[in-house]
């Protein structure tokens, strides 16, 4: 399933859970299986041959796990590696090894375990290799499953330590939900070893200052699943959830997917209308009721409110929501930075206080002769082709 602790506006409404330090949430497995499917339509070999790291998760909790072992061998894995971490609040409620068990009276079992898996088949005969398959598999050998440790500095299982380190350079893919109170770590330490993964993040994480230059690079992008509506995930507590289906009760979060594998979506072309077709039929209305579009006070850009209204004939730059990335083709535009990295603070345009007044941003003049802060923007431009001829020199 993947776990996360979440922060912000969302991590607020969750007090209750927290007092009981049960905030985690995990990921449905419909979730990840609509998410990872989607890269093999691009590429059918994306996972072929390689070793999977799934390493914040608890095997057999996991929908992580269930999902790359139940597909082993249609992905075509090498390996498949998940480990838990120690405190995970359900690491071991699931585990079938009976040695963590018996004549263990007086020892706690390990909170903290790796699960290695080199082959799936049918353990059972009935036809089929299945997860139940992969069950009896770990069962009968306990070589697949070991103990991790803590060590000078970390619990047994964090991503950071020595052990875990080990296994992550040894993969070639890592899937999983982490920590997202440690996410800028944990990528650092992704785009360190030089590691393809497809992991989940809060929808901020693409405004940090660790993270946005990766993606002005292109060395980091949005999955497959659209930003709207956050994700679904599973609420492991008896505090407050939003919706129950068949029992499980869900909690929504504003997550997406960050990843550095391909997909065909980022290479679909965003159909745009003329700048003057937008000012004219626009369906926004906010847009129709102007003559032009805003231009930013402190930095030379038009301010483009939403995604569909970036105009197809503006060779300028512009400033769009952080949702544009949901539809960034790199083949068609460029990123140039984010009011958080290229702007300029505005002083004395509004009373103290009020939401105008603020730091490095964008700002637009309102009819009181003041200017307003616009929320978050990317900074675009379109990527013409004698610009790309100009880039290949």
């Amino acid at each position: 399933m993947g776990s996360s602790h979440v922060g912000g506006a969302v991590a607020r409404t969750l007090d209750a859970a927290r007092a009981a330090k049960k905030d985690e949430f995990y990921t449905q497995y419909v979730d990840i299986q609509k998410e990872v499917e989607a890269y093999l339509d691009f590429d059918t070999d994306t996972f072929r041959g390689k070793v999977v790291y799934c390493n914040c998760d608890d095997p057999f909790e996991s929908n992580f796990f269930k999902y790359f072992a139940a597909n082993f061998n249609k992905l075509g894995l090498k390996k498949l590696i998940t480990t838990s971490y120690d405190g995970s609040p359900i690491a071991g409620h699931g585990t079938l090894f009976p040695e963590y068990e018996e004549g263990r009276t007086t020892q706690k079992k390990p909170k903290a375990l790796a699960v290695i898996l080199d082959h799936v088949k049918d353990e059972d005969g009935d036809g089929v290799a299945n997860v139940s398959d992969v069950a009896i598999f770990l069962k009968r050998n306990k070589a697949s499953r070991i103990a991790l440790k803590h060590d000078n500095q970390y619990a047994g299982g964090d991503f950071r330590s020595a052990e875990c380190i080990a296994l992550l350079k040894e993969a070639d893919i890592v899937v999983t939900n982490p920590p997202f109170s440690l996410f800028r770590e944990y990528v650092a330490q992704l785009v360190k070893h030089g590691k393809k993964f497809l992991i989940i993040a809060n929808k901020n994480a693409i405004t940090y200052s660790e993270i946005f230059p990766l993606i002005q690079e292109n060395k980091l992008w949005t999955g497959v699943t659209a930003f709207s509506g956050g994700m679904w995930f599973i609420a492991d507590y008896t505090g407050k959830y939003e919706k129950t289906i068949d029992g499980v009760k869900l909690i929504n979060v504003p997550a997406i997917w960050f990843t550095n594998l391909d997909h065909g979506r980022r290479h679909q072309k965003l159909p745009l209308m003329s700048m003057a077709d937008n000012l004219k039929f626009s369906k926004h209305k906010e847009l129709r009721a102007k003559d032009a579009y805003d231009r930013y006070a402190n930095y030379d850009a038009i301010e483009v409110p939403f995604t569909d209204s970036i105009p197809s004939d503006y060779e300028g730059a512009m400033g769009v929501p952080i949702t544009f990335l949901d539809k960034y083709n790199p083949d068609q535009f460029e990123i140039l930075g984010s009011n958080l990295t290229i702007g300029t603070p505005i002083s004395d345009v509004a009373p103290k206080g009020s939401y105008a007044q603020g730091g490095p941003s964008f700002y637009v003049e309102n009819e009181a002769g003041t200017y307003d802060r616009v929320y978050t923007r990317i900074v675009i431009r379109h990527r013409r082709r004698s610009r790309v001829k100009r880039l290949q020199q």
